[in-house]
């Protein structure tokens, strides 16, 4: 009698699941705003604390760098250091995303969100 209505049960199953989907994204990006990574230049010497977003949060810099005739050393380290943080950052988020994603079957590299 209602043989075509059999497919409005997967449709609400998958609408459900696009919800629970969008509800762990909305907090993974919470997380990401309280997760931190640390780039580092200079053996050490200056390190960039940034959020799993990419947003700087602190700045650490040894004062043995500091010589008047050293300041576009300095300025590159510090440049160094941001850039690991950020590319912490994306590798983290991504590392996130994919515990995220990995068990509703999506292909290897799907960018999610779209």
């Amino acid at each position: 009698m209602l043989k075509g209505l059999g497919g409005l049960g997967d449709m609400a199953k998958m609408m459900k699941q696009a919800q629970e989907m969008q509800g762990k994204m909305a907090q993974m990006q919470e997380d990401l705003e309280n997760i931190m990574v640390e780039g580092v230049s200079g053996a050490g010497l200056v390190k960039a604390t940034a959020t799993a977003k990419g947003e700087l949060k602190a700045l650490d810099i040894d004062p043995s760098i500091f010589n008047g005739d050293d300041k576009e050393v300095v300025e590159d380290l510090i440049l160094a250091a941001i850039k690991d943080a950020q590319s912490k950052a994306t590798e983290r988020a991504q590392a996130e995303m994919s515990k995220l994603t990995e068990g509703l079957g999506l292909p290897p590299g799907m960018n999610l969100p779209f």
